[in-house]
């Protein structure tokens, strides 16, 4: 399973631009009804050539997605033309590498997690408040497969990627099926898994991570939004080893079907 975080291959198109925001409170996320057919059909190919995994894709699903533009995304879905290149014997990393506003995998129908919201307080990311995508501080115009679209066309999950797991037959009462490809070569699951890692045979359980919210306080003034530590923004969590089932990267080794 996915054990640690690389970088993944660049967006076409570069980053969106900045926009400011002052909002320091999380509220629940309104989802798009995801009701509407992709504007076209899914195109997504994975071949192996020795120790490497070639993913071609245009990053269209095939479920139904959310409709596009809406008031919290004006961007339209459009077919994109990705190859990426990841290794297909991966071996765990010496340091977990950080996301930079970079997609962490990409699922088996070609479309890219990519959890991080380019959304600032002030629209300044020097000042270290990177708004949480599912917090709701901020509208971003997600449906119900937790995605949405880049300015550039392309859709991508920002959460739990919910009809890609119903194609798959995810099931509570069963270990999660593999559900893409991390940027580092690892498989990625969702959800649900054995209770013991080594155990295909223990009961199964919704994996939980181990992030927790911060207690107290935000800095206010220059050196931060204030309020309390909510979800609003990434920075309000914590990593407090084994208070989950994850690692700090929200995977962990162990037994697959």
């Amino acid at each position: 399973m996915l054990v640690t975080i690389s970088l993944f291959a660049q967006r076409q198109g570069g980053p969106p631009p900045m926009r400011k925001h002052t909002a320091n409170q999380a509220s629940p996320v309104r989802l798009e009804a995801a009701r509407e057919s992709p504007p076209a059909k899914s195109v997504h190919e994975f071949s192996e050539s020795g120790d490497q995994r070639k993913i071609e894709s245009n990053a269209i699903p095939e479920h139904l997605v959310g409709k596009f533009p809406n008031p919290g995304n004006p961007n339209s879905i459009q077919p994109q033309g990705y190859e990426i290149v990841i290794t297909s014997n991966p071996q765990p990393a010496p340091e977990i590498t950080p996301l930079r506003l970079t997609p962490f995998g990409i699922g088996l129908n070609g479309v890219f997690f990519d959890p991080g919201a380019a959304e600032f307080w002030q629209g300044d990311p020097s000042l270290g408040w990177q708004y949480e995508a599912l917090g709701g501080a901020v509208p971003l115009g997600l449906d119900a497969n937790y995605a949405h679209v880049q300015p550039n066309g392309t859709y991508h999950y920002h959460g739990i990627p919910t009809l890609l797991l119903k194609q798959l037959g995810a099931d509570p009462n069963r270990h999660s099926p593999q559900i893409g490809w991390a940027a580092d070569g690892f498989p990625i699951y969702a959800r649900w898994g054995y209770s013991d890692p080594k155990d295909p045979k223990s009961r199964i359980v919704e994996l939980k991570p181990s992030w927790r919210l911060k207690s107290g306080a935000r800095p206010s003034g220059a050196d931060g939004p204030g309020g309390r530590f909510d979800g609003a923004f990434i920075q309000d969590y914590e990593f407090a080893a084994g208070s989950g089932d994850l690692d700090e990267c929200n995977g962990r080794f162990c037994v697959t079907p």
